[in-house]
């Protein structure tokens, strides 16, 4: 799939079925944000369209895509809805971990995945913060007979009512920790209720518990090792990903702003500032993308948050009290921006928003 930008640095979609598709994600954003509902037509529209085919190369059935392009592709489906494009982030990170790994499952599965007909998502924020009980992970593994032996809960897996398989982290009693593959209707998996956000609701995101869950050894993608999202290939937390989401719903913001600057002048410099900034964090993006040093991953993430956060609140400023009515796309997408702050944000970057809302910064 050819996802390249013009010279120009516009980015226009070049397949007309990633063009219908962001157009349908854009349609179905303001009802989706408005119902909570889980948006299934709009995860099947990815699978029809090949998404989840651009993570994985040829030689296991994807398409290879490029860091870049999959950037590229990032970039227009946030501008399109944030709710879906948060949710392929978790679907694709499953999908690349579990393609990534030589376990003896992957071949049973991965077809499925990367057309859509079944669905993966992660279980392992758990790994990267400071979620634990009374010193110990609050999801352990003991090794058993043929494996191991879950016991505990993943407290953030999207999805978690709608997937059919889990990608799991949990930790040995001696710091050790495994990353395996299970069915959802696995003996001993169950789902809490979704929990009611902010935004993106329809993510569906929930705790999913573990109760005595027996993991074959062929069901274990990575470890048992020490940090394990470090050793295993596929794709890193967080990370430029997170960064093209915010940028992309930048652009939804500030393309309000330029729909109302054609009949008011004084909206054009602000709209043309906030676009040329826009620009440049895209740039910075794909450079990063291709091995450049524009500015650091850490910096470009801090420069969105802010970027989507500020632009976001301009466009609610420019159509005044209409995008403080409910279902309008300016007061969801101030809703939305809000996300960035906390998800997958590292300290230094939280610090240097936090400096930036409190006046501190340079």
């Amino acid at each position: 799939m050819d996802l390249t930008a013009p010279s120009d640095g516009i980015l226009r979609p070049t397949v007309p079925e990633l063009m219908g598709l962001t157009q349908n994600l854009a349609a179905q954003a303001g009802p989706l944000d408005k119902s909570g509902d889980w948006p299934t037509h709009q995860i099947r529209q990815c699978g029809e369209s090949g998404v989840f085919r651009w993570f994985v190369g040829p030689e296991r059935g994807g398409l290879g895509c490029s860091d870049a392009d999959i950037l590229r592709g990032y970039l227009q489906l946030s501008a399109s809805c944030l709710t879906t494009s948060f949710i392929l982030t978790q679907f694709t990170g499953a999908l690349r971990r579990v393609a990534a790994s030589g376990a003896a499952i992957v071949d049973r599965v991965l077809e499925d995945l990367l057309s859509g007909q079944s669905l993966a998502s992660l279980g392992i924020s758990h790994l990267t913060t400071s979620h634990r009980h009374l010193g110990k992970s609050i999801l352990s593994a003991e090794p058993g007979d043929a494996g191991f032996v879950l016991n505990g809960f993943s407290p953030w897996v999207t999805g978690s009512p709608h997937i059919d398989w889990i990608v799991v982290g949990a930790e040995i009693e001696d710091g050790r920790q495994i990353l395996a593959l299970l069915p959802m209707d696995h003996p001993g998996i169950s789902v809490d209720p979704p929990t009611k956000l902010m935004a993106l609701t329809g993510s569906h995101t929930g705790a999913v518990r573990f109760d005595q869950v027996q993991v074959q050894a062929d069901a274990i993608l990575a470890g048992p090792e020490e940090q394990v999202l470090v050793g295993a290939t596929g794709a890193s937390t967080g990370g430029l990903q997170t960064s093209a989401l915010a940028i992309g719903l930048a652009d939804s913001a500030i393309g309000l702003i330029e729909q109302q600057s054609v009949t008011r002048s004084d909206l054009t410099e602000p709209a043309n500032r906030l676009r040329a900034e826009q620009n440049v964090a895209r740039e910075d993006l794909l450079s990063l993308a291709t091995g450049g040093q524009a500015c650091s991953p850490g910096e470009l993430r801090g420069r969105a948050n802010s970027l989507a956060i500020r632009s976001s609140q301009a466009a609610l400023a420019a159509v005044k009290g209409a995008g403080y009515i409910e279902g309008h796309p300016a007061g969801r997408l101030c809703r939305e921006a809000l996300f960035f702050l906390v998800w997958s944000c590292p300290q230094p970057v939280m610090a240097a928003n936090l400096c930036e809302l409190a006046g501190l910064s340079e």
